[in-house]
């Protein structure tokens, strides 16, 4: 493969499947810098003024997703959220801030500048550039529009259920990839992602995670439409339910996932010694006809969403 693209049977297998592993993305010096700068960040968090909002990953309902007003304000900005099972019930953190916080996000592709070298064309140290891959895919004006830090605990790491990416990143039609880069070794053992291969064929985009009038979340009906366009979705046949097998994707540190925003996919509690921390950046198409509403959780800063073509 050349720095910077796709082969064919690497576009066959993520329209097949509805995700591609792609060893070895990242240089060990790449990986290094990002975990430094995770080490960094959490190194600044104040904890004194924090309002410890805690991540919350289940819940059908939406509401108290993580926080209301922190996490509504959290797109332009590098904010804080903590695993769930890092207090007490009485509400005191158990864990010293580094082995508490669960994710770091949503602006570390513009606020911090390791993890925005990585959209830079410029970096020719990484395979498979965010940009030339976009463009493999057929984005005609693909936008980061979040990034995170995702820190699976050692022994507290919550389980994620199955869900699809569209469902909280909504354009109509769906139109979000996400791309997700293993920090550190991704195994069965500390909490790996787990595919239902070829679910983003069938498996419509049914609900949003909204804002609400008044403040907060909630998980509303879809009423636009529910798969990208394209003759292959939306057709009913084998394997086509959520019971399904999932398959594991187990990865090394470096490697990169990519993940059809239509796909199910999940992970296990973390009951490890080990931690997982992984960087992921979630891309939509911006071109006139993918609407990005206003209901939708995530709001663009003044300046728009990040583009990826210069």
């Amino acid at each position: 493969m050349s720095s910077s693209t796709l082969f064919p049977s690497q576009l066959a297998d993520f329209h097949r499947d509805g995700y591609l592993i792609i060893p070895d993305a990242l240089p060990p010096s790449t990986v290094s810098s990002l975990l430094a700068e995770t080490s960094r960040l959490l190194s600044i968090l104040p904890l004194e003024s924090h309002p410890l909002t805690r991540f919350r990953t289940g819940g059908e309902s939406g509401e108290d997703h993580t926080g209301d007003d922190y996490f509504l304000s959290s797109g332009d900005k590098i904010a804080y959220f903590f695993e769930e099972d890092a207090f007490s019930p009485s509400g005191d953190l158990l864990k010293p801030k580094h082995l508490a916080v669960n994710k770091v996000g949503h602006y570390l592709h513009v606020l911090s500048p390791p993890f925005a070298q990585l959209l830079s064309p410029s970096n020719h140290e990484i395979k498979a550039k965010p940009a030339e891959v976009a463009r493999a895919l057929g984005f005609r004006d693909p936008r980061c529009l979040q990034s995170m830090v995702i820190l699976k605990q050692p022994e507290i790491g919550g389980a994620v259920p199955p869900h699809q990416d569209s469902t909280f990143l909504y354009t109509d039609p769906p139109s979000a990839v996400g791309f997700w880069y293993a920090l550190e070794d991704a195994t069965l053992e500390n909490g790996c992602l787990s595919f239902l291969p070829g679910s983003h064929r069938w498996s419509a985009i049914e609900r949003r995670l909204v804002r609400k009038e008044g403040g907060g979340t909630e998980m509303v009906d879809n009423q636009g439409e529910k798969f990208p366009g394209g003759e292959e979705y939306g057709k009913t046949g084998e394997g086509r339910e959520e019971g399904g097998e999932y398959v594991p994707g187990e990865v090394k540190a470096g490697s990169l996932v990519l993940i059809h925003g239509n796909l199910l996919h999940k992970s296990e509690r973390n009951t490890s010694q080990k931690g997982r921390i992984i960087y992921t950046f979630h891309i939509i198409e911006g071109a006139e006809e993918f609407e990005y509403d206003e209901r939708n959780w995530l709001q663009p800063p003044e300046e728009g969403f990040t583009k990826l073509y210069s």
